[in-house]
């Protein structure tokens, strides 16, 4: 079983390395920015709430996302392990996944952090607004969604790292050196 986390900042690459990490193990990517741009685009009541916080560069708050996140983990192709890519983002986060696996006597196997240079997230973020129309995506919000990730999320490392489900992976440069770098910090 793999159950995985996928941390980093917005651009580190986690959407793509996500799909590329779970395909390789045979589980579910579950991205919780693809819930909140599907029920934003399907004009649900989460996805106006959802959006008022994207729009402003902040996170959705938790007890939306953590009922998401329930929901999705109980489906059942998620039983034999999933891949959590934006999620948690918070200490409260992480206590209330602790709580949802613990329920079913399981853990973490494993926390990935991609770590990749400010500047280039930024023009990554920057070109991918360009190229996909992403509304979200100004360099103003994207300053401001490093500056939270940082402030809110990054502890998170700190935590996972005591615990010792912790692996540093670099997110930079080609997608298949990347993956490849992920498989080994899993199996190494």
């Amino acid at each position: 079983m793999s159950r995985l986390v996928l941390l980093g900042p917005p651009g580190a690459g986690k959407g793509t390395q996500a799909k590329e990490l779970a395909g390789s193990l045979g589980i579910p990517a579950i991205s919780t920015g693809d819930i909140f741009r599907a029920n934003v685009s399907e004009g649900t009541q989460l996805g106006r709430m959802a959006q008022r916080f994207m729009d402003a560069g902040e996170y959705v708050p938790d007890e939306v996302t953590n009922a998401m996140v329930r929901d999705r983990l109980a489906a059942p192709d998620a039983a034999d392990g999933f891949l959590l890519d934006g999620y948690p983002r918070t200490v409260a986060q992480v206590e209330e996944l602790d709580s949802m696996l613990g329920e079913h006597g399981q853990g973490l196997d494993a926390v990935i952090e991609l770590t990749v240079d400010t500047d280039e997230v930024v023009k990554r973020l920057l070109k991918r607004a360009e190229i996909e129309g992403r509304p979200d995506d100004t360099e103003p919000v994207i300053r401001r969604r490093l500056e939270v990730y940082f402030e809110q999320t990054a502890p998170l490392t700190q935590l996972y790292d005591s615990r010792g489900l912790l692996r540093r992976v670099d997110g930079m440069g080609d997608v298949a050196d990347v993956t490849k770098r992920l498989l080994a910090a899993l199996h190494g």
